[in-house]
C-alpha cells in the first residue's frame, strides 16, 4: 500500500476515535450540568464523573488488571495511605488519579498524597480532580518528583476541540509514556505562555507598554503618553480579535456555502460594527469604572446608532452610550436615572472628564 494511503488511513483514523472520544465526554458534560450541585461528596463525584471519565479513556473500571480503587503503596513511615484510582497499562501502574467533591476548588494542598505516591510508583502522570475539572502533572522539572503545575488542564464544563486530542494520548489504545511527557513539557510552556499573553491583553503590563510604544512613537514615554498607548494597545487588541473571528466566519460560510458567502458577506458589512475608536472609549470607561466593581461586569453592546456600556451586561443598567457614528462630532451620553446627558468631546480621551459623573452611576446602578 502507498507510504501516502497509509498516511490518509491513519489520520482517518484518528480523526474517528477523537470523535469518539468527544462524543462519550459529551455524556459527561451533560451530567455536570445537570447534577454538579448534588454532587457533593467525593464518592458521588467518583462514581458520577470519575468512573465514567476513565472508561472513556477506554479502561474497564470492573478490571484489577486495568484499574485499582484504593491503591495502596507504603511511602516512608507512611503505612497504608490511598490514592483512589491506579490505571494499568501492560501490567504497571500508567498514571494515578486522587479525587475531590466536585463542588470544592482543586489546589496543590489537595495532591499531597499525589506527591509521595508519585516518588515511589512507576507512574509518571498524576491527576488531581473534582470530576469537573482535572489537572494533569508530570516530572517536567524534575525526575520523580511530581511538578506543582499541571500541564494541563481540563474543564469538562467548557471543553475545548483541541482537549479532545491532548486526551486521545491517554486512551488505553494510544497512550505512550514517552510522547506523553515530551509532548507535557510544550503544553505546560504553552499555556503558562498563554496565561501571560491573557493577563497583558486584559492589563498591558508597563514594559509591554513601553516596548510597543518605542516602536511607534519617536520621543519620550512621558506617563500621558504611556497612559495613552496603554489604551490604544487594549483598542487594538480587541480590534485584532474582532478582525479575526470575522475573517474566520467569512471563511467558514464560504466553504459550506459558497453560493451564500456574497449575500452573508453584504449582511456582515451592513449590520453595525464596533469600530476600534468605540473600544478605545469602552476601555476608558472600564478603566474609570473598574475603581469601584470588577472588570468583569464592565460589558459592551453594539447597536446601529450608540453603542451602549452596561452593568452586568444588562441593558437596564446602563453607564454610559457613545455616539461615535460620526468622528468629527464625537458625543459620550452619561446617565442619571433614566435621563441621559450627551457631551461633545475631540476624542476618546474626552471621556477622563467625565469620570465624576461616570463613578457616581455605577454606584447608583449597583446600590
Amino acid at each position: 500500500m502507498p507510504q501516502a494511503t497509509i498516511g490518509l488511513l491513519f489520520l482517518a483514523n484518528k480523526k474517528g476515535l477523537d470523535m469518539e472520544l468527544e462524543a462519550k465526554l459529551s455524556d459527561l458534560t451533560k451530567t455536570i450540568k445537570e447534577h454538579r450541585e448534588v454532587l457533593a461528596t467525593e464518592e458521588a463525584a467518583k462514581n458520577a464523573l470519575v468512573m465514567p471519565f476513565i472508561q472513556s479513556l477506554g479502561y474497564n473500571v470492573f478490571s484489577p488488571s486495568e484499574v485499582i480503587p484504593e491503591f495502596t503503596a507504603d511511602v516512608g513511615t507512611k503505612k497504608g495511605e490511598k490514592v483512589d484510582y491506579a490505571i494499568l497499562s501492560g501490567g504497571k501502574v500508567s498514571f494515578l488519579i486522587e479525587c475531590k467533591p466536585a463542588n470544592s476548588d482543586l489546589t496543590i494542598q489537595h495532591a499531597s498524597q499525589l506527591f509521595r505516591y508519585f516518588s515511589v510508583t512507576e507512574a509518571r502522570i498524576a491527576i488531581l480532580t473534582n470530576g469537573v475539572i482535572f489537572q494533569f502533572y508530570s516530572d517536567i522539572e524534575r525526575p520523580n518528583q511530581m511538578d506543582e503545575k499541571p500541564f494541563f488542564v481540563l474543564d469538562m464544563e467548557r471543553p475545548k476541540k483541541s482537549d479532545f486530542q491532548t486526551l486521545e494520548s491517554f486512551t488505553k489504545e494510544s497512550f505512550d509514556i514517552e510522547r506523553i511527557v515530551a509532548e507535557a513539557g510544550h503544553l505546560k510552556m504553552q499555556s503558562l505562555v498563554g496565561k501571560e499573553l491573557e493577563q497583558e491583553f486584559s492589563k498591558p503590563s508597563e514594559e509591554f507598554v513601553r516596548l510597543i510604544a518605542a516602536r511607534v512613537h519617536d520621543g519620550r514615554i512621558t506617563a500621558s503618553i504611556k497612559e495613552r498607548f496603554e489604551n490604544l494597545i487594549l483598542a487594538s487588541i480587541n480590534d485584532l480579535i474582532r478582525r479575526k473571528v470575522n475573517q474566520r466566519l467569512t471563511s467558514a460560510l464560504d466553504a459550506s456555502n459558497p453560493a451564500e458567502h456574497g449575500k452573508a458577506q453584504k449582511s456582515l458589512e451592513e449590520d453595525s460594527e464596533t469600530t476600534a475608536t468605540e473600544i478605545e472609549g469602552y476601555n476608558i470607561v472600564k478603566a474609570i469604572c473598574t475603581r469601584t466593581v470588577e472588570p468583569s461586569r464592565i460589558t459592551i453592546r453594539d447597536a446601529k446608532s450608540y453603542c451602549a456600556i452596561l452593568l452586568d451586561d444588562n441593558n437596564r443598567k446602563t453607564i454610559a452610550r457613545m455616539h461615535f457614528n460620526s468622528e468629527s462630532a464625537m458625543q459620550i451620553g452619561t446617565f442619571v436615572g433614566k435621563e441621559e446627558t450627551r457631551h461633545r468631546i475631540a476624542s476618546p480621551a474626552g471621556i477622563y472628564d467625565l469620570q465624576k459623573q461616570l463613578l457616581a452611576r455605577v454606584e447608583e446602578l449597583d446600590s
